[in-house]
């Protein structure tokens, strides 16, 4: 079987193109894999001085799009951009999957652009994957669309149910909608709307799910807008690393905690590498007929590397496939359709 090739953005993130290029060359010493370095070649070819037995090709862009450019005009603009020569490496098929820590939503419009969307999906949706008390749970959309309709958070808790279903092996996902409070009437228009279509779908449809219960695990799949999601997802981060500094201070000022250091770090270790968004490595972009992962604007090779890795596995296990045929078999369930599932969803709410 030919090694898996995923093309890698190596002039987008905080920190590129040095712990860009660090991730690719971890990654494909430890999974099969080749991975197609996109950018600026006088620039990467430093970074590659005695690499040259590795499965590693650099691919000449001469553009980046920078994190403080709008999305469309920047892959308008910017027809030779890294990111949208990377894209356009899975389109050609000279790569099967794409890692991008830069701009998220140049890397959205360029996937959507360049590879189009899935039957059945309206608007493409970043899935993050987050640890819980239980294991893991899908928050979607965190970042990829900001203003939904009711009708897209439908498609959003489909996917989630689709991915949770096919690629965390979960047999029937429980799916909340991300929300002020539990009663079915708290919320804007857009979450109440969609909180009525929800309850009368096939989904495993729990109801709402406060920002409190989403580390409990009250639902594999927590659907909400992409402005929602990434704030939730962000903030998560910061406590996170919050913690950890607190954590540092006070076993810098007390004997006591020096002493509960030595005797708990390797539990402290366990937890705080569980809550690390690095083992992640990104989030998967659902929805466009193509693998694209996209990771945080400030990762650091270990992301990187755990995001190319994802890749590989999306198309090692062909998310895709299950993504397109978990449509088709909702889409069915539904009632003949997504038309339908409009009409449906404006019979509901009206």
């Amino acid at each position: 079987m030919d090694r898996i090739v995923i093309a890698v953005d190596a002039m987008g993130g905080d920190h590129a193109p040095e712990e860009i290029i660090k991730g690719a060359l971890a990654a494909v010493q430890e999974v099969e894999i080749k991975v197609l370095l996109v950018g600026k070649e006088e620039v990467i070819s430093p970074f590659l001085r005695g690499t040259s037995s590795l499965p590693v090709e650099v691919v000449n862009a001469l553009q980046v799009v920078k994190m403080s450019d709008p999305p469309t005009d920047a892959i308008r603009a910017k027809k030779d951009s890294s990111i949208k020569v990377a894209v356009e490496l899975v389109k050609q098929g000279r790569a099967q999957g794409v890692f991008s820590a830069g701009n998220s939503g140049a890397t959205l419009a360029a996937a959507m652009f360049t590879l189009g969307r899935l039957k059945g999906v309206d608007r493409p949706a970043l899935a993050g994957i987050i640890p819980t008390v239980k294991g893991h749970a899908v928050i979607i959309d965190v970042g990829g669309m900001v203003d939904c309709r009711p009708l897209h958070l439908v498609q959003f808790a489909v996917m989630g149910h689709v991915f949770a279903k096919y690629i965390l092996n979960i047999p029937h996902p429980k799916v909340g909608l991300l929300n002020i409070g539990e009663e079915p009437a708290k919320g804007n228009e857009t979450v109440k709307k969609a909180y009525s279509f929800l309850q009368k779908s096939p989904l495993n449809f729990v109801g709402n799910v406060e920002g409190k219960d989403v580390l409990y695990h009250k639902a594999d799949v927590i659907v909400c807008d992409g402005f929602v999601g990434n704030v939730a997802l962000k903030l998560g981060e910061g406590v996170v690393e919050g913690l950890v500094t607190l954590i540092k201070q006070e076993i810098k000022n007390s004997i006591l905690g020096k002493l509960g250091l030595f005797l708990g770090k390797n539990v402290l270790k366990n937890v705080f590498q569980r809550l690390d968004y690095s083992e992640y490595g990104g989030a998967p972009l659902l929805g466009v007929n193509g693998t694209v992962i996209v990771g945080h604007g400030r990762s650091q090779a270990k992301a990187v590397k755990n995001g190319i890795k994802m890749a590989a596995r999306f198309v090692k296990q062909e998310v895709n496939v299950h993504l397109a045929k978990g449509l088709k078999e909702h889409e069915d369930l539904i009632g003949g359709g997504w038309r339908k599932l409009t009409e449906k969803l404006k019979e509901v709410v009206s």
